[in-house]
């Protein structure tokens, strides 16, 4: 054997330990014919996972298990839930909605009503304002005869008319008297003989005024409220006739 077999040798054998030794996660240096070596733990791979202790991981999960708060309830546990009874009232016989429904209708009528009101009012200031020149006196305001012939202003003239289609001048007066519950003929001339003369000086608005081929109704004052002649219209006048008589009737 000479010194290059040995040398030979001993770098086999160095190989040999190298790879057995990385195989063992150590990894051996040598030099030459040297056998000193050093050896590493490796840090990568599943070396590194080896490395976990498993065990005490396992431990501590089943700690915090035991550890963990738990419900528990026994199987005979009764589940119990608070009813309440649920009444129902049709609106026919809900008062409450009734007494509103009332009120509403109540409000509406008078709402209506003072709506008319007012309507008519503003009609009867229109009627008296326009219909004649003649200033009405005002001792036949409210006079119960003037109010209803009043109603009437514009009508036109109709010969033998007796209603408020067209009058002549007994036609409305009958018509007038008549709906005070006082039945005259439709005749100028019959209408006289009808009630009390009184002088001129103590004639009331509401008076029946008579002259021979006319009757009209006294308005106070120097007026009257008649149907005149045809081609008019019932409204309040001048008094034209020169010497009336004057019938109180009622």
């Amino acid at each position: 054997m000479t010194p290059l077999t040995e040398l030979a040798q001993n770098a086999a054998v160095g190989r040999r330990t190298a790879v057995a030794a990385a195989g063992g996660a150590l990894l051996v240096s040598t030099f030459g014919g040297a056998m000193a070596a050093q050896a590493a733990p490796l840090e990568t791979g599943p070396a590194k996972m080896n490395s976990v202790d498993l065990n005490a991981l396992t431990s501590q999960a089943r700690e915090s298990l035991s550890n963990a708060p738990v419900v528990t309830v026994a199987p005979d546990a009764e589940l119990s839930v608070e009813k309440s009874a649920v009444s129902v009232v049709s609106a026919a016989d809900n008062e409450d909605y009734q007494a509103e429904l009332a009120a509403k209708e109540a409000e509406e009528a008078a709402e209506a009503a003072a709506a008319e009101a007012a309507e008519a009012a503003a009609a009867a200031a229109t009627t008296v304002s326009t219909a004649s020149s003649v200033d009405v006196p005002a001792s036949a305001i409210g006079n119960s005869v003037i109010s209803i012939a009043s109603r009437y202003i514009g009508v036109p003239y109709v010969s033998g008319g007796g209603s408020p289609s067209g009058f002549d001048c007994s036609g409305f007066t009958s018509y007038v008297y008549g709906q005070l519950g006082i039945a005259l003929p439709h005749s100028s001339s019959a209408q006289s003989g009808y009630g009390t003369q009184v002088p001129a000086s103590e004639a009331q608005p509401g008076d029946l005024m008579w002259t021979p081929g006319h009757v009209s109704i006294y308005a106070g004052g120097n007026t009257m409220i008649d149907a005149s002649k045809p081609g008019t219209v019932v409204d309040f006048r001048t008094i034209w006739q020169s010497n009336p008589t004057f019938i109180r009737l009622g």
